[in-house]
């Protein structure tokens, strides 16, 4: 069956997620994976779902109806039981990395270069920022899981992000 990967985004109010679940559902649309999340006032996400082959074109001109509502964006994404190039042999690990320090601009580049130097792609991320709690300021959190092939150098990855968290004066905790 194929599979549809739709990024949505709309201003934030009640029934958004209801309405996009209608149009996928009466189009034998199956919701399979989402990642949905205010930010900014902004609801915003990714889903997944899959649909019968011959519905495909109609769902996607549906989607297009709730414009006003929420744009959507549909992508082609691999057949339900197809191998999926980068997602992964079975021969991988997960680590986890948790970041937390004073907000400032460049983290997210730093910490992702030096995933990248190591060839580790990003599964998760989640960041967001918090006042401090009486220092005040911002504090910067990030929470990241990445996939790790069973041959890399999990010693020299924890030494790199050790290093950057001493440039970049944050606590970094991998897992």
């Amino acid at each position: 069956m194929p599979r549809l990967v739709l990024t949505v985004i709309g201003d934030d109010r009640s029934g958004l997620v209801s309405a996009l679940a209608d149009v996928v559902t009466a189009h034998d649309g199956n919701w399979e994976d989402s990642q949905l999340a205010e930010l900014a006032s902004k609801f915003a996400g990714i889903v997944v779902v899959g649909v019968p082959v011959e519905r495909v074109d109609e769902l996607t001109a549906a989607l297009r109806e709730l414009d006003g509502l929420l744009e959507v964006t549909t992508h082609p994404g691999a057949e339900t039981g197809a191998a999926v190039g980068g997602a992964g042999t079975g021969d991988e690990q997960r680590l986890t990395v948790d970041l937390l320090g004073n907000d400032s601009p460049g983290i997210v580049r730093e910490v992702s270069s030096v995933l990248r130097r190591h060839d580790l792609s990003i599964e998760t991320m989640t960041t967001s920022t918090r006042e401090a709690p009486m220092a005040g300021g911002l504090l910067f959190e990030a929470h990241v899981v990445v996939r790790v092939p069973a041959e890399s150098d999990n010693a020299a990855l924890r030494a790199d992000l050790e290093h950057l968290a001493s440039e970049l004066l944050v606590d970094i905790a991998v897992a």
